[in-house]
């Protein structure tokens, strides 16, 4: 025999030998084992690792307590810290996990319908409009370089605010002949324009040749807020104009109790939708500051309760969260918040900001019978999985309307200006 040809089967060998490895089960569950492990205080970490591999801390500071045995290890989180966890074979490091305690945070779900009002900082544009003129039709805003979904900030140096903000302008420019400049914010980026008035054939008024708006209304879910600091999330998702389909840029807004009095039921290519009220007496039970990708934030200045978990409860974070039962809370009559069973399909651990984390299926027969799956005004109801709060629904399939998108709680709270991950903060010596 050659050397060539001991040289081949003996890599052959060794070829075969580091497949079948590959595929042993003490070697996927050493694969498996996560580089880093982040928990809440009180909270414990159960991972499966391969005979034969021992784990210990590199540091007892007392944040982390570790229990173990020939097939798995126990993590218990004790209080805020970090550390290192090394597994060991044959006494060689193989491994090292990256290990952070935060300290214990809970939040209260919500599930209440809410309304939605939003003010707008400026005015948006949702059209144009061809003015009927003695020299013909004609729009001053296409003219202008106006395009819709622009906002109108500032109309000769002063502030535009609202739509009643500019009739004055319009009519006095108008009348002298004189150009009004007009500054744009177009996707935040702002130039400024000339825009002559034209005047109306049949009315004698003098106008832009453009459709304005300078609020929006609607309705959703509520999916938490935080007792402490009285801040909320809710909704999910962003609050998109409806004519030009662009994120509202907020000014302020406010929230009020919502009462759903009928269902629009889903199907295959036509989303449901919850029809519903504002409260008669619409009160403001809080602020919008924020209308971002993961939903609506502000304040609460009032308590919440949905009637099924009024105390606060603990969050999952997006590695934490499991694929198999959950549940949502939401109201599908009246202002009643309930609980209905749903599967998360499928979740992915995230470790930066993303809106579709996690694919849920409802399988609450009830909840079916009664709107066929998600529905639109469901965007924000909290999910719940393992007595924790994982996340909230946010979009529905168009062609499967059991089954939709849910994003993670943490990004949410990061929207809200929470921060979970905050540093041990080190005492002045």
């Amino acid at each position: 025999m050659t050397i060539d040809a001991l040289r081949k089967i003996i890599g052959g060998i060794l070829l075969v030998s580091l497949i079948a490895i590959g595929f042993s089960k003490p070697f996927q569950e050493y694969i498996e084992i996560p580089t880093s492990i982040t928990l809440f205080e009180g909270q414990q970490f159960d991972l499966a690792k391969a005979e034969m591999v021992t784990a210990k801390m590199s540091s007892d500071n007392s944040s982390i307590s570790l229990k173990q045995d020939n097939h798995s290890v126990s993590l218990n989180a004790k209080k805020r810290g970090e550390n290192e966890m090394f597994l060991e074979l044959a006494g060689f490091p193989i491994k090292k996990v990256d290990v952070n305690v935060l300290k214990d945070f809970k939040v209260i779900p919500g599930g209440q319908s809410i309304g939605v009002k939003l003010n707008t900082v400026g005015v948006l544009v949702v059209g144009h409009h061809q003015i009927n003129t003695i020299n013909g039709k004609s729009s001053p805003g296409e003219i202008a370089g106006i395009k819709i979904g622009d906002i109108i900030t500032e109309i000769n140096g002063k502030k535009i605010e609202k739509m009643l903000d500019i009739a004055p302008f319009v009519q006095e420019a108008g009348e002298a002949g004189n150009p009004l400049t007009i500054v744009v914010n177009r996707e935040n980026n702002y130039f400024t324009t000339k825009l002559t008035p034209l005047k109306e054939k049949t009315e004698g008024s003098y106008k832009l040749g453009l459709y304005i708006r300078d609020s929006a209304a609607g309705i959703g879910t509520m999916t938490f807020y935080h007792p402490e600091s009285r801040k909320y999330g809710a909704l999910g998702h962003v609050i998109s104009d409806m004519d030009t389909k662009k994120p509202i840029v907020v000014e302020d807004g406010q929230i009020v109790r919502s009462t759903v009095t009928s269902i629009e039921k889903g199907s295959n290519g036509n989303p449901g939708e919850k029809l519903a009220r504002f409260s008669e007496d619409k009160e403001v039970i809080g602020n919008i500051v924020r209308n971002s990708p993961f939903g609506i934030f502000g304040e609460l200045n009032q308590n919440l309760k949905n009637g099924i978990f009024d105390k606060p409860m603990p969050i999952a974070l997006s590695h934490q969260v499991k694929e198999g039962p959950a549940k949502i809370l939401t109201v599908v009559d009246d202002d009643k918040v309930n609980l209905f069973d749903i599967e998360i399909v499928s979740t992915i651990p995230q470790k930066f900001p993303a809106t579709k984390g996690m694919v849920i299926k409802v399988t609450d027969p009830k909840l079916l019978a009664k709107t066929g799956g998600i529905v639109q005004g469901m965007s924000g109801s909290p999910i719940i999985q393992n007595n924790k709060v994982i996340g909230a629904v946010t979009h529905v399939f168009v062609n499967d309307p059991t089954s939709g998108y849910g994003v993670h709680i943490e990004w949410m709270l990061n929207e809200a200006g929470i921060d979970i991950y905050e540093k041990q903060k080190e005492k002045a010596s």
